[in-house]
């Protein structure tokens, strides 16, 4: 707008006289009346995409803590629930990049459909299941396609701007968040019921299948994504990136020329050839990232893998107080989404330093609750825990996407999602064999490893993405 009020006073002798403060208010009053009505259905979509996370995390948070319980009354064994549990993080394993890469070529809306469809009935099943078999048959549809967040995630990274998105995720995270804070409060009460287990499942079911409509009815007809899904342009304003319509039907056009060989490829060998480039990318330009995104996952997992037995092991905390504080540190988790942004800001939108700080400060909170010789030790370092760790993983996803590109945001986040799944795995085995030491001993593992991963971004120096960008376009 800037650069069209300038070429308008060149070419207007009658405006050579305006002052520039007149000239720039004038500008800045046709920006706003052209962006005020596309900047309110931007809003609204976006309001939307929250709180389709909120019902995403506020039904599964209703049935995952009975899960155990119920595969146990069903007459399975330690050992088999413990299979059945790691299952669905096999499966998350290799579907995050599978449905993420998918989600960039099919497109965000169809996709974000069948994941919560498909999801739907996966807890329709497990709500109808009367052996282990069935319980087992049931996860394998919500272990494949339950990926909304992750869809979500990528979603917004198309609609807002490079500086906008971390602040976004956050809110995005904290909607996430309150849902899985009062899910289980009604997936406890509902579980004291007469067939509480099966009535929970129904609901969630309900719940998946009234968050699917309300997908459906989102305003896409006035969202034209571009093809590779790279914004989201509202009438003639690209409002939430700040770029004129003008210039992103200019990049759209030299997309399509330099990409239009490609276009007519069937989606089966977009996504091969999306999942060849990601291969390249993780053990070159982003290892780094993907490497600092496990190490700190599993210090975390390590953390909260025996929390509630080393409370009572040290202190004698019962485990109903030590679930209280697990809740308090929930809430405030949840509450970090909106301190992001004038943190951002003091950082002046350095994620990596941000993620750097974050990083350095949950390894010595970690160091902190290990050594903890008193309650209220534990309590300030879960507390300022809770804060690191919902910035870290903002972080961590918005350095993704702006070294790797937002073309291809789907395929970034389940690659990220895929490594989480990994840390999954791997930190109770990890749990198992430190707690054989200490009660102290998975939390200070999670020390270790938290400083490796200081170390390797205090090595790795922030890079611009324009090199890694140009590898990951999703025609």
């Amino acid at each position: 707008m800037e650069l069209e009020g300038r070429r308008g006073l060149g070419s207007a002798p009658g405006l050579a006289s305006t002052t520039p403060e007149s000239g720039q208010k004038r500008r800045t009053e046709a920006e706003a009346g052209a962006a005020g009505p596309g900047a309110v259905r931007a809003r609204r979509f976006l309001l939307c995409l929250y709180l389709v996370g909120f019902l995403d995390l506020f039904g599964v948070s209703m049935v995952v803590p009975l899960l155990s319980l119920h595969i146990k009354s069903l007459g399975a064994s330690p050992t088999v629930a413990g299979i059945v549990g790691s299952s669905y993080g096999v499966l998350q394993l290799f579907s995050s990049t599978l449905v993420g890469c998918w989600s960039d070529v099919a497109g965000r809306r169809a996709s974000l459909l069948v994941c919560i469809l498909l999801s739907a009935l996966g807890y329709l099943l497990l709500g109808a299941a009367t052996n282990v078999f069935l319980f087992v048959l049931a996860r394998v549809p919500a272990g494949i396609f339950k990926h909304t967040l992750s869809i979500s995630r990528a979603l917004l990274s198309d609609l807002v701007a490079e500086k906008e998105r971390p602040i976004v995720i956050g809110h995005f995270n904290t909607a996430s968040s309150v849902g899985f804070i009062l899910g289980p409060m009604v997936g406890g009460y509902l579980t004291e019921l007469d067939g509480g287990f099966y009535l929970t499942a129904f609901i969630c079911f309900s719940v998946f299948i009234l968050n699917a409509g309300l997908v459906w009815l989102l305003p896409w007809s006035e969202a034209k994504l571009g093809s590779a899904g790279n914004g989201l342009r509202w009438g003639k304003t690209h409002v939430l990136s700040g770029k004129s319509d003008c210039g992103v039907q200019e990049a759209a056009t030299t997309r399509g020329a330099r990409t239009g060989e490609k276009a007519a490829r069937p989606p089966w060998v977009a996504v091969v050839s999306a999942l060849q480039d990601m291969k390249s990318l993780m053990f070159s330009e982003m290892w780094d990232i993907f490497l600092v995104r496990l190490l700190m996952a599993v210090a975390v997992m390590l953390y909260y893998s025996n929390f509630v037995l080393a409370l009572e092991e040290r202190f004698g905390v019962r485990p109903k107080v030590t679930g209280y504080l697990i809740s308090y540190s929930s809430a405030l988790g949840a509450t970090a989404g909106f301190a992001l942004g004038p943190i951002l800001r003091l950082y002046k939108h350095d994620a990596h330093a941000l993620l750097l700080h974050s990083s350095a400060l949950t390894c010595a909170l970690l160091l902190l609750y290990s050594a903890a010789p008193t309650v209220g030790a534990v309590v300030f370092s879960s507390t300022l825990l809770s804060f690191s760790t919902a910035i870290g993983r903002t972080c961590i996803t918005d350095l993704q996407l702006t070294v790797g590109g937002a073309q291809a945001s789907g395929t970034l986040i389940g690659m990220g999602q895929s490594v989480t799944a990994v840390g999954r795995i791997i930190a109770p085995l990890l749990s198992g064999v430190a707690q054989e030491v200490s009660p102290c001993g998975p939390p200070s593992l999670g020390v270790a490893l938290a400083l490796v991963a200081v170390f390797i971004m205090s090595l790795n120096k922030p890079r611009s993405s324009g090199d890694v960008r140009d590898k990951l376009k999703i025609e």
